[in-house]
């Protein structure tokens, strides 16, 4: 009988330890804006290489690192989506529904609240006020969109910190699914500095021929990027009125990043892009 106790004890603290390792590589690598090979992590932890590997392996098979070309490792997607996952992005769709509605009766479209999915290559919907309309554009609560193809997919991974934008453009399939969708890289890149440039994603029939969306950023009060808020509809009704939405969209953002604390610079634009 105490043997057994021994051995389960043995176990428990076992356990321990390798949990308490996890966190240390966890926060050891976020430190690192360029990654870290195996044997820093062994120096920097004072472990041996063949206690970490395993590890690191795990940690890379469920998405929380990435091992780059040369074999260092990053943050991955998932440990990124965990980072936004504060309090004030809990409360996020309590906080923004007085703006959704206000965004939805000024422009009449479906208005929805999008963040990063736990894939990274994703858009969820955590809320949405939806259209009067008879004709519009409808999704629901939960629902997921491709990062590339939709403008709240976009207006999220364009003011992301460089290095986690980085590593989910790595990721992305980038399928097509209509003739504006962009499915190159160099191409999202340049769209992505351009949402940058305007602090706005238009998308006209780059996920489904008819529907097009306006979508802007919401940042927290450090500047970082943990939302989109956007306007989707039917094309022929939006396309005339682009300019008018994408105005009507980034105050509702505006206002929303500013009930999370966030200031933003003179010109209007959120001062995203942290990192």
């Amino acid at each position: 009988m105490t043997l057994r106790i021994q051995e389960r004890r043995a176990r428990a603290e076992g356990g321990h330890r390798a949990a308490n390792r996890v966190v240390d590589i966890l926060e050891l690598v976020a430190a690192s804006r360029e990654g870290l090979a195996l044997r820093e992590v062994s120096a920097h932890l004072e472990a041996p290489k063949s206690s970490l590997l395993p590890l690191l392996r795990a940690l890379a098979a469920r998405g929380y690192l990435e091992q780059t070309r040369a074999g260092e490792y990053r943050l991955g997607a998932k440990a990124l989506e965990l980072g936004t996952g504060s309090a004030a992005q809990r409360e996020l769709p309590e906080l923004a529904r007085p703006a959704l509605h206000e965004l939805m009766r000024r422009t009449g479209e479906t208005v929805f609240l999008g963040t990063l999915a736990g894939d990274g290559r994703s858009v969820v919907y955590v809320d949405k006020v939806e259209s009067e309309q008879i004709i519009r554009y409808a999704a629901g609560v939960g629902d997921r969109r491709p990062l590339h193809a939709t403008s709240s997919g976009k207006a999220i991974l364009a003011f992301l910190a460089a290095d986690a934008s980085e590593t989910i453009l790595r990721s992305l399939p980038l399928d097509r699914h209509t003739e504006r969708t962009v499915t190159s890289l160099p191409a999202l890149r340049a769209a992505l500095e351009e949402i940058r440039r305007a602090g706005v994603c238009v998308s006209v029939d780059e996920l489904v021929r008819g529907a097009s969306g306006v979508a802007a950023p919401i940042v927290d009060r450090h500047g970082r990027v943990v939302a989109a808020c956007s306007i989707g509809g039917p094309t022929d009704r939006m396309r005339p009125q682009l300019r008018q939405l994408a105005v009507e969209v980034k105050a509702a953002a505006r206002a929303i990043s500013a009930l999370l604390g966030h200031r933003a610079h003179d010109n209007g634009k959120p001062n995203g892009r942290v990192g």
